[in-house]
Order: structure tokens, then C-alpha cells, then sequence
């Protein structure tokens, strides 16, 4: 499917679309409960308003389960946010987002894909390399509260 700017992508009772102001209530809301230092709703309406960043947003019925943002510079897009809430992983949606990012940076002109993860996070390092990222090194206290190196990995 080629989806054009706000077009939906459906795939089972997920929908992934271009986030929207509605959406930032609930998108804020899981980015307190995800991570210890939360963007702002600020930050989302920056990213959201500019012509270098791509932001999604996964609904199912009325509840957005998750969220991702790719920032886009020449033929590279960093994935500096994704998140599925709770109540939604191992079903997918984490993975169907992140296809969409990555076709829509594509769409856009990035070639290449990056992103930092916690070392810890093994489920969401499993799926990047299940999309074809790979290890490249490793920043070191990356992350705070807790304090935590990042993977860097590329695709």
C-alpha cells in the first residue's frame, strides 16, 4: 500500500498513521509511563510540525498503543522514539511500526537506519535485528535513571 501523508495503514485491528494533535494526550501519557526522562508534549509537536521527521501513531480502537518518530538528514533516519504500551506488546505492533517508519524514511530518501537501545532491552534489540539492524558499538552511560549504556545499531 502507498500511503500518502495521514493515509492509514491497517494491518488486523492496528492502524498505523501519521500521529496527530488528538493523539498527544495518550501518546505523552505512555511516554510517562515507558520512560524516566519523557518528551514532552512540546517536543511531539516540534517533531510532528517538522518537514525532516516522521511521527506515527498505532491505534486500536480508540486507545493509541504505541508511537515511533524518525528524524531524517540526507539519506540517513534515526529512530529517536518508539514505544508500545504495555498492554500491547508481543503483539506485533512494535514490529508493524517500525516497518512503517522505515518505508515511509525510505519514501523520503533514507537509505540508512539508526538507533540507540538500553543494553538490557533484549526484546527490543531482538526485533531490530529480526528488521535487519546490526550491532555497530556501544555509548557508554547512554542513559539515565537508571543509568545504562545504549547499542548503537544500524540498518
Amino acid at each position: 500500500m502507498n500511503s500518502s501523508k495521514g493515509e492509514a495503514q491497517e494491518a488486523g485491528s492496528v492502524v498505523i498513521r501519521e500521529m496527530a494533535r488528538e493523539d498527544l494526550k495518550q501518546v505523552c501519557a505512555l511516554e510517562k509511563e515507558i520512560f524516566s526522562l519523557p518528551w514532552s508534549r512540546e517536543g511531539f509537536l516540534y517533531s510532528m510540525n517538522s518537514p525532516y521527521e516522521i511521527c506515527l501513531a498505532a491505534k486500536v480502537d480508540e486507545t493509541i498503543a504505541g508511537y515511533a518518530v524518525l528524524m531524517i538528514s540526507f539519506d540517513e533516519g534515526t529512530i529517536s522514539n518508539i514505544a508500545v504500551g504495555e498492554a500491547f506488546r508481543g503483539q506485533g505492533i512494535g514490529e508493524k511500526l517500525l516497518r512503517e517508519l522505515i518505508r515511509r524514511g525510505n519514501a523520503k530518501g533514507a537509505e540508512r537506519f539508526t538507533l540507540e537501545v538500553r543494553v538490557s532491552n533484549s526484546k527490543a534489540i531482538s526485533l531490530y535485528r529480526k528488521l535487519g539492524f546490526e550491532s555497530v558499538g556501544v555509548r557508554k552511560g547512554f542513559y539515565e535513571k537508571p543509568r545504562e549504556d545504549a547499542l548503537i545499531m544500524w540498518k
